[in-house]
């Protein structure tokens, strides 16, 4: 009898040698290795050991009986493994459970097989997430100026409000950007609207962590510092990413014409919080492309930042009073009044990926982070623990406490 099991086992561990001793027990255990590519598309970093040594660590196990590197791409790069190989029983873990595999199986006439998480007798429980956080922790350097109650450099999405950071928009009409200070728990992938030029210049100063001071005098020497005045591409970042960065939880900040905001508002209440953590995510879509330009065609009128504005203020009133139903439609709005304003924004492509996710059920509302271009479509969705375990490609948000 053919056994095959698949995943990308880069952070190869014990957890994975005990799914590969009990899945070996239904017979000749056959592994499909997700490829460099793969896992490049698909989760957005590059691999930490390269196909080839994953395929040669795989093979060692006494447990496999023979591994291959899988031809196809995304969560089901698997298959033409599986056409060619033709096993009798396809093993996963609870973790790696879908319906879409277990279709898959069903249409094959295969035998589909669901596996706890057990570790071997007398080891701790393993897994790659665990590991990375492990290793992360492990390569923080303790020093009395640094912030150790956070992990690496935060990054920030926007719920609302934006482009009102830049005066030739707020001179319109004055209004309200908010964001979310966001713990990296994922790859933060460039050019996908979360910030990363700010982050990338934070890092310049603090490689590791942000220091321990006043978070918005912290915002108000970012925004300095990246805008630098010997610039020569004549484009000032907005304030709200040195503010969504630096200060934590969530906050809204109120622009009239000028950079930096006239005041600045802040919530770390952990009910609203946990609220907001509870029905957002992001799905990754393309980064924003080499030469685009979201600013060429825009059409910035004092309706349209109106429409903006005002969607920011309604969007802030539904998270503080937990209305789920109010928050997807200012959300939403907010949305709209962006790319009417900058209808660039939606590039080629960004509106294949809006059907797709707005066509499901439990999809209430969608935005794209930042100035738009690709990215990321950043979901108000209503319960995100479930749509994340039926949806293996979307992000949770860590909305930074402290």
């Amino acid at each position: 009898m053919k056994v095959f099991v698949s995943g990308c086992y880069d952070l190869l561990h014990s957890g994975h040698v005990e799914f590969f001793r009990q899945a070996s027990q239904y017979g000749d255990l056959y592994v499909g290795i997700g490829s460099d590519t793969t896992i490049l598309n698909y989760k957005h970093h590059k691999t930490l050991y390269p196909e080839r040594e994953r395929l040669f660590m795989v093979k060692s196990i006494r447990y496999v009986k023979d591994a291959f590197i899988n031809q196809g791409s995304g969560v089901m790069d698997f298959i033409p493994t599986v056409e060619t190989l033709k096993p009798d029983f396809f093993v996963v873990n609870a973790d790696g459970a879908s319906e879409e595999k277990r279709q898959f199986c069903k249409d094959h006439g295969i035998e589909y097989i669901v596996l706890d998480r057990v570790p071997a007798n007398g080891l701790e429980a393993r897994s790659s997430t665990s590991i990375k956080k492990t290793l992360a922790n492990n390569a923080q350097i303790p020093s009395p100026s640094l912030n150790l109650s956070e992990k690496g450099i935060p990054t920030r999405l926007d719920l609302a409000g934006t482009w009102i950071d830049q005066p030739y928009v707020s001179t319109y009409a004055p209004g309200w950007a908010i964001t979310i200070s966001l713990q990296p728990t994922f790859e933060i992938r460039e050019r996908c609207g979360l910030s990363t030029s700010t982050r990338n210049q934070i890092k310049r100063i603090w490689p590791i962590h942000l220091p321990d001071m006043d978070p918005e005098m912290l915002a108000k020497l970012v925004f300095c510092f990246e805008n630098d005045p010997e610039r020569t591409d004549g484009i000032i970042s907005g304030a709200q990413d040195a503010i969504g960065i630096c200060m934590p939880g969530l906050c809204r900040h109120y622009y009239n014409a000028h950079y930096w905001p006239e005041r600045i508002e802040s919530c770390t209440d952990e009910h609203v919080l946990g609220w907001l953590e509870n029905h957002l995510c992001m799905i990754p879509m393309f980064p924003r492309r080499p030469g685009c330009s979201v600013v060429e065609g825009k059409n910035i009128t004092e309706i349209h930042v109106k429409a903006l504005t005002e969607a920011a203020a309604r969007c802030w009133d539904a998270i503080m009073n937990t209305d789920l139903s109010a928050f997807a439609t200012a959300y939403q709005a907010s949305f709209e009044a962006q790319t009417t304003l900058f209808p660039a924004m939606i590039q080629p492509g960004v509106q294949d990926y809006i059907d797709q996710y707005a066509s499901l059920s439990d999809v209430l509302a969608w935005k794209m982070p930042g100035a738009g271009g690709g990215g990321y479509l950043a979901l108000v969705v209503k319960d995100m623990t479930t749509f994340c375990q039926q949806h293996l490609e979307a992000i949770p948000l860590t909305i930074r406490r402290e």
